[in-house]
């Protein structure tokens, strides 16, 4: 998979709401209630990641948890990273966050 021009990423960053360029990848934080609603976001992402094989950079810090996507196999972003995005995001709005 090819990793897409500076111009691409900008046009998709511009339809997705709080992620942000980091380097050669794209970042998001959400704040949950709690510690639990935290863990229960990750828990629904991953196996949509797994079907995906596409896996992002996890951090949870109690009840925040950051996401990072990055295609390191192709040393930049791709449109998989964009849709691991928008996976994640539907996940959060239907977490209610």
């Amino acid at each position: 998979m090819a990793t897409l021009s500076g111009q691409d990423v900008a046009r998709r960053l511009e339809k997705l709401r709080g992620w942000a360029l980091d380097g050669n990848a794209i970042r998001k934080q959400y704040t949950f209630p709690g510690f639990p609603e935290a863990i229960a976001f990750v828990n629904r992402l991953a196996p949509e990641a797994e079907r995906a094989d596409h896996h992002p950079d996890i951090l949870v810090n109690y009840r925040r948890v950051t996401l990072t996507y990055s295609t390191h196999s192709e040393g930049g972003l791709t449109a998989k990273d964009f849709a691991g995005a928008e996976v994640a995001d539907r996940l959060a709005a239907e977490a209610h966050i």
